[in-house]
């Protein structure tokens, strides 16, 4: 039906007078038409979604891999310089999270996810030749990274779109799973690079190797071609296999409304809490132990964090829908808080070397607890503003329940992106935090004490308006 016609009540489907990738019928609330039809579709996005978010992670994260290697084949870059390429992705991904929000109610989540899935492919191939010569300059290594946040930015689209699919009884499992599993792509990159760019994967095709100073052979350039061909099925994928919802459709301007709303702006800080802190470790960690614990071959265990981090996201899902949003994030923030603490009693000081092993096990008890957030953050949001308009309809008629119900899906899907948009600066926050303490202060004591101070704001804010007896908003 268009997003004008009144609900359908008397039958499940009908002739379609659009194109079969186009859905004019969509009542995933009813209960008949969910478990006859909606179901079997929504899955059907979802699982094509996913590959594509995985892949996104997967480009978005690469230089987390790359930059520990450059300077082993002859790359004269400072150590803040490679954080800075380690962050940049972050930063430009967060930015186009901003638009990419917006953009499923307007040109359709199949052509969005299969357009902005094939966009990835330029900055694997430009990674994949600038890094065969050691006399690319750094200019070129930064646009690279600030091209690798379109894979930052397809979050946003994704996250919207598989929302406008489930029933809100489901999102909280259904956005748990695309999130998840598609933040696998970040532990992926990091456990295939550092493995694909020790042979010639491509053979002859792909250009010869680079030589470390002992001689060893590297083959950098696979860091980026090794993702074309997934990129590129999963690009036809989503193109043949995904849907547009016509009941999805909106404006700039009915998604906008969503800026005059006080619960937008308050998840945007909580999900910096949550998403910008597994993103910006995911960013960070490999140059961070490098440079503390350097006897330690760090990309070892690098994506050890990301991998618990991303499944845990799954399972905050299911809690959340069982236990609610609230409650989760509530004591999600204050185990982070301790394990921040427990992070700066591992750390090496000049009186002895610290213990990595240690320092490891409290990073991975902070991927876990920031990804478990992830979902109990994105649980909330619907429930948020579906009280919200609920509230607001009281007393009117079954069309202005409906009509309410309508505008809380539509400016749930906005929040949840643009949340995602402010949640990924902190990708570039966390890895600038630690190279700005390390060459201030000579250590990263200064930047986990600021993000103790953030998490502490964050208890405070859940508990005010979401989780304490009488809050605004119980969720």
């Amino acid at each position: 039906m268009s997003i004008r016609d009144p609900p359908v009540s008397s039958s499940l489907t009908r002739p379609s007078r659009t194109p079969s990738s186009v859905l004019d019928d969509w009542r995933p609330e009813e209960p008949e038409f969910w478990s006859s039809t909606g179901q079997r579709i929504a899955h059907r996005n979802l699982w094509i979604s996913i590959p594509a978010l995985f892949l996104a992670f997967a480009v978005w994260m690469m230089f987390s891999a790359v930059t520990v290697s450059l300077p082993s084949v002859g790359f004269a870059f400072s150590t803040d310089q490679l954080f800075w390429l380690a962050a940049l992705p972050a930063l430009s991904g967060a930015t186009l999270r901003v638009f990419y929000s917006f953009m499923v109610p307007i040109f359709g989540g199949r052509r969005w996810t299969a357009l902005s899935t094939a966009s990835l492919m330029v900055p694997a191939v430009w990674l994949g030749i600038a890094v065969q010569d050691i006399q690319t300059p750094y200019w070129q290594f930064v646009l690279i990274a600030i091209l690798c946040g379109f894979g930052g930015g397809n979050f946003a689209s994704s996250m919207s779109n598989i929302s406008f699919f489930f029933p809100k009884a489901r999102q909280g499992y259904a956005l748990g799973m695309n999130a998840g599993l598609g933040n696998l792509g970040v532990s992926a990159t990091q456990l295939v690079i550092p493995l694909v760019i020790g042979f010639g994967l491509f053979g002859a095709i792909a250009g010869g190797p680079q030589l470390t100073a002992d001689g060893k052979p590297l083959y950098l350039q696979n860091a980026g071609f090794v993702w074309l061909p997934f990129l590129l099925l999963s690009t036809l994928a989503a193109w043949f296999g995904m849907h547009d919802l016509e009941a999805a459709r909106s404006s700039f301007a009915d998604q906008a409304t969503i800026f005059r709303r006080k619960h937008n702006w308050l998840m945007c800080w909580l999900y910096i809490g949550t998403f910008g802190s597994f993103i910006g470790f995911s960013a960070g960690f490999p140059m961070l132990s490098r440079t503390l614990f350097p006897e330690v071959n760090a990309m070892a265990f690098a994506f050890l964090g990301p991998l618990l981090g991303a499944l845990s996201r799954s399972v905050g899902g299911v809690l959340a829908d069982k236990l609610g949003g609230a409650l989760l994030t509530f004591w999600v923030f204050v185990g982070m808080v301790a394990a921040v603490f427990g992070v700066l009693a591992f750390l090496p000081d000049a009186g002895g070397g610290g213990s990595f092993y240690g320092f490891l096990s409290m990073f991975i008890v902070l991927f876990v607890l920031s990804g478990i957030g992830n979902a109990s953050t994105f649980r909330m949001i619907p429930v948020i503003f579906r009280t919200h308009h609920e509230r607001a309809s009281q007393g009117t008629d079954g069309a202005g329940k409906a009509a309410a119900t309508r505008l809380a899906g539509i400016e749930s899907a906005a929040v949840i992106g643009f949340s995602s948009a402010i949640g990924a600066y902190g990708g570039f926050f966390i890895p600038k935090s630690f190279g700005s303490s390390l060459a201030l202060t000579g250590g990263a004591e200064a930047a986990l004490y600021g993000f103790v101070a953030f998490y502490l704001t964050c208890i405070a804010i859940t508990w005010w308006w979401y989780f304490r007896r009488g809050a605004e908003v119980p969720c």
